[in-house]
């Protein structure tokens, strides 16, 4: 049985001054925002995040940006955020943009124990400046490095007690590959089961990549909400 918390703060206690972290979610669908504010709670800083993106300015990982606890970003999309805008052009905070699919590959690469592969995205760009480039079959291949991390801070939407875990519909994003590239895996979770409860079948991320577990009741915000004019 994995430790189920009750803190968050608590949760996210070992994480410590310039720790890399990789955060599950896409814009604010499956983000763990309760571990988040508890992170910000700590007020640990220096930290590098792996996250397709860094929240908005009053939500998800933009409360970490307006705390100014993340030193760098490594991310696929950068937009929805002024916070962001302002510190990357004030020097403040260090951007690694990178392919969204090369991001989703390098993590999962990370968790399966895959040092490097080789893509195309990114050939005859900035991307690929300083890094190696082979032909294959008449076709350029950047080689692009596998992503692991401190700590993984994912969401699900039930989990056991195992700490087996199951994500909803588009939550599954980029939940499942860092819950396996993390040397540290704290899972919030919407809904917690007992042992067995859970179809094995259906079970996303196996309960060995998980070390922490805590229910955490999600307010689910809207990233930009536009409505008809009746």
């Amino acid at each position: 049985m994995k430790e189920v918390l009750t803190s968050f703060t608590d949760a996210v206690a070992d994480i410590k001054d310039g720790s890399t972290l990789l955060v599950g979610g896409f814009g604010l669908c499956g983000i763990p925002e309760n571990l988040i504010k508890g992170l910000r709670e700590t007020g640990v800083k220096d930290l590098t995040v792996i996250s397709n993106n860094c929240g908005v300015d009053d939500w998800g990982l933009g409360l970490l940006l307006e705390n100014k606890q993340i030193k760098k970003i490594m991310a696929s999309y950068v937009g929805e955020n002024k916070e962001f805008e302002r510190q990357v052009l004030a020097g403040e905070l260090e951007v690694d943009l990178i392919p969204q699919g090369t991001l989703a590959e390098r993590i999962r690469a990370g968790g399966a124990g895959i040092s490097a592969f080789y893509t195309p995205a990114g050939v005859g760009t900035k991307i690929a400046e300083g890094k190696e480039v082979r032909v294959f079959d008449g076709k350029e291949y950047l080689l692009e490095r596998a992503i692991t991390a401190d700590f993984s801070l994912v969401r699900a939407y039930i989990g056991d007690r195992h700490g087996n875990l199951i994500y909803r519909k588009t939550a599954q994003n980029f939940n499942p590959m860092m819950a396996a590239a993390g040397n540290v895996t704290i899972a919030e979770v919407e809904n917690l089961v007992e042992a067995g409860d859970l179809n094995p079948e259906h079970i996303h991320t196996p309960s060995i990549y998980v070390n922490k577990l805590i229910i955490g009741k999600q307010e689910k915000r809207i990233e930009r909400k536009t409505l008809a004019q009746s």
